[in-house]
């Protein structure tokens, strides 16, 4: 296929397009900076584009899919341009998508990223693609955002939505911000511990944009999170067993709010979000339990830092 894909330099954009390209399909990405990109990761076109924009014609016209991963991170500190950047290069990015890809003729497929995020807050009830949205400003992000995708179908589009979990990988995301802490002992409980934490190897998460990709009958909305859901304790209990440090030092909600702010709620909200619709649909996680996964990308972390710089 010829895949077109926003957020493509990203960190699940990178891991995404090596594997499109060792499976012999050709990428073609959309960034704010093309001659950059170019430098970093070889075997992509890449077109320019600012999510604020219209989508060069040409770029979508000659793609027989497009994966929309693109989108400011919700990472850090929320402020009201930060909040005003996330809902927009969500929102108004997938909707010039949405209208580069209808002007094309609407014949390819769309794979639209979401979150969890959808959910809110659900202490220990079992959410799937079916339940109810949440309360909060990424529950709004979300809506407005799967809306804008869902909206391509009316040109005959087939459209794929994957709410994405907390994705774990060996460099960057949530993992690369909590092992740093996590080697020094700073790898306690985060508020009570007890909240449900959606986590998802970043290898099985690939393999599900794939499979979206790749198969008509996904459609519709679906979690991306790993088979077994786990407590945010026994998530750090389990990571302070792998790397041979403690899981002890606790941090309270209350320092979490003070130097996260509102985004502090997304790390101490619970939510025990089930990968139904993924399991119904034949997929099978290659990375189900997770000290393995934790094991398997910190193996990889440790040969990524055995290259040498120049290599």
């Amino acid at each position: 296929m010829n895949v077109l894909v926003t957020g493509a330099t990203g960190f699940v954009g990178k891991r995404l397009v090596a594997s499109l390209l060792a499976q012999g399909h050709s990428v073609t990405g959309l960034t704010r900076s093309p001659e950059k990109a170019t430098s970093r990761i070889k075997g992509v076109h890449f077109v320019g584009w600012n999510p604020g924009e219209p989508v060069p014609p040409d770029a979508v016209r000659t793609a027989d899919a497009v994966v929309s991963l693109a989108g400011e991170s919700v990472n850090g500190r929320w402020s009201e341009a930060k909040k005003a950047r996330i809902m927009d290069t969500r929102v108004q990015g997938t909707r010039a998508l949405v209208d580069a890809m209808a002007a094309a003729g609407g014949n390819q497929v769309l794979i639209s990223t979401s979150a969890v995020g959808y959910y809110g807050d659900r202490g220990d009830e079992e959410l799937t693609e079916s339940s109810a949205p949440g309360k909060g400003f990424l529950m709004e992000v979300t809506r407005r955002w799967e809306e804008e995708a869902t909206a391509a179908e009316r040109h005959g589009t087939r459209v794929a939505i994957l709410r994405f979990g907390i994705v774990l990988g060996p460099d960057g995301g949530a993992l690369g911000k909590m092992l740093p802490l996590a080697k020094v002992g700073i790898n306690g409980p985060l508020g009570s511990g007890q909240q449900w934490w959606p986590v998802v190897h970043i290898d099985d998460l690939v393999k599900a944009i794939e499979a979206a990709l790749a198969h008509d009958n996904y459609r519709g909305v679906y979690n991306v999170v790993g088979p077994q859901p786990v407590r945010q304790k026994d998530f750090a209990r389990i990571l302070g067993r792998v790397i041979g440090r403690p899981a002890v030092l606790p941090t309270p909600a209350f320092a979490l709010r003070m130097v996260q702010g509102e985004f502090a709620d997304e790390i101490l909200f619970s939510k025990r979000v089930l990968s139904q619709r993924l399991l119904e649909a034949g997929f099978q996680f290659d990375h189900p339990d997770l000290e393995a996964s934790l094991r398997n990308l910190l193996a990889k972390d440790a040969k990524r830092e055995d290259v040498p710089a120049h290599a």
